[in-house]
């Protein structure tokens, strides 16, 4: 499962999980949409393609909630 990280490794900007705008590497490392297009998709941490994160909503998300560790160390 995903951990839906809550925000944007490279500016801080939230990317809250029910909503769309997310981009990820097979490492689950997040990126937002701008910065994401400001990398040409590829991550600066392994080098992998950034792609959609997908959002989880309802009851999925009030079962398996996001995580709450954020990872911009600006």
């Amino acid at each position: 499962m995903l951990a839906m990280r809550p925000d944007c490794e490279r500016c801080g900007a939230d990317t809250p999980a029910d909503l769309p705008g997310a981009f990820i590497c097979s490492f689950e490392c997040t990126f937002c949409a701008e910065c994401a297009e400001a990398l040409d998709d590829t991550c600066p941490n392994c080098g992998g393609e950034l792609v959609d994160r997908p959002t989880r909503r309802g009851k999925a998300l009030a079962k398996h909630p996001a995580s709450t560790e954020r990872k911009f160390k600006g």
